[in-house]
């Protein structure tokens, strides 16, 4: 997260069954878990869609294909105590290698070497206020595209 900056960034949600893919993270300053789709900044000269295939390649090894947009929208937010501003565009798309869809959970890296854990996690889980899913406005967008 850049301070004082908006963000473009592109976020993939892969769906098996009734269940996302998501990342799971913590704002330290919260104390509070929550779970977002994988992807990650747009780079100047690169469309969305390039980011996201390079981004999932980059973060979990991973080739993408049927690669829909499903919507843009902004998010504001707070994260572990700095204001955040980005612009999202949300995908749907699936792994082009399918075991990633046999995995309950596995691991995935960021640019800067820190691992994260993903996992599959029900759509109800998030609906039912059980989990927490980011960007807040997903959530509702994933409902009217189910």
């Amino acid at each position: 997260m850049r301070k004082g900056q908006i963000r473009a960034i592109a976020i993939c949600v892969f769906r098996k069954g009734d269940s996302i893919l998501v990342a799971e993270g913590i704002d330290e300053v919260k104390g509070d878990y929550f779970y977002r789709p994988i992807g990650g900044g747009i780079e100047y000269g690169e469309t969305s869609v390039q980011a996201l295939k390079r981004e999932v390649l980059e973060e979990i090894g991973a080739k993408i294909s049927n690669v829909h947009h499903l919507g843009t929208f902004e998010n504001t937010f707070t994260y572990n105590g700095d204001l955040g501003h980005e612009v999202v565009f949300v995908y749907d798309a699936e792994f082009v290698e399918k075991s990633f869809y046999n995995q309950p959970s596995f691991f995935g890296q960021e640019d800067n070497g820190a691992s994260f854990k993903l996992l599959w996690k029900s759509i109800e889980e998030f609906s039912n206020g059980q989990l927490r899913l980011v960007p807040e406005e997903l959530l509702n967008m994933l409902k009217s595209t189910t």
